[in-house]
């Protein structure tokens, strides 16, 4: 099983990444939290990894920290999240947070990322809030900021949204948020306003 990879970064989207390692590009699924942290096309990158095998399929997913690879794994031995909620989920609020909130057991907020449903979210909160104990976020994990990457104005709107709907929001109220998060003061960079956008979703 592959666990972790270093290589350079050729192609980024919001959930995915594909990583140069050899001369062999891996094809790795990745959460928000880990998009923000990435880098430019032409860098070097390292990243924790779990490999999910089906019958099917051999799905890689990344991570940039371990905390965020634990805060997954934890997720997935819940019963009713499959690796693609898990990744939805840490791509909804900051880590930190995320571990705040479950270690809280407030399932209400969890109900505000797509996918999650009452009982799935009081199923996350009743079996993980003693097992988070133990995982502590990582310097700036456990805090909204961030330093983005500028992109052009042009797209940037619209990869936004489109990250959204990826996420399962939908598209009017994904595009309502994008505008409302371009509004406000500060960077205007895919990350921040995915980042601004994620936190007015949540509330």
């Amino acid at each position: 099983m592959i666990g972790h990879l270093s290589g350079k970064l050729i192609f980024k989207q919001p959930s995915q990444i594909v990583l140069d390692v050899g001369g062999v590009g891996y094809e790795v699924t990745i959460p928000l939290s880990t998009f923000y942290e990435v880098g430019e096309l032409g860098s070097e990158l390292s990243l924790f990894i779990h490999t999910h095998v089906r019958e099917d399929v051999l799905q890689l997913f990344g991570f940039r920290t371990r905390t965020e690879k634990d805060l997954f794994l934890k997720l997935t031995s819940v019963s009713g999240v499959g690796p693609k909620l898990a990744i939805t989920i840490l791509s909804g609020m900051a880590v930190g947070e995320l571990i705040q909130v479950i270690s809280a057991g407030d399932p209400g907020r969890l109900t505000a990322i797509p996918g999650v449903g009452r009982k799935t979210a009081e199923r996350v909160a009743m079996e993980l809030r003693d097992k988070l104990k133990g995982i502590t976020p990582a310097a700036g994990e456990a805090v909204a900021a961030y330093s983005g990457t500028a992109v052009s104005d042009a797209g940037i709107l619209d990869d936004a949204v489109s990250a959204l709907v990826s996420l399962g929001y939908p598209k009017p109220l994904a595009e309502r948020t994008v505008a409302s998060a371009a509004s406000e003061s500060g960077e205007h960079t895919i990350e921040s306003l995915l980042k601004r956008s994620l936190r007015k979703l949540s509330k």
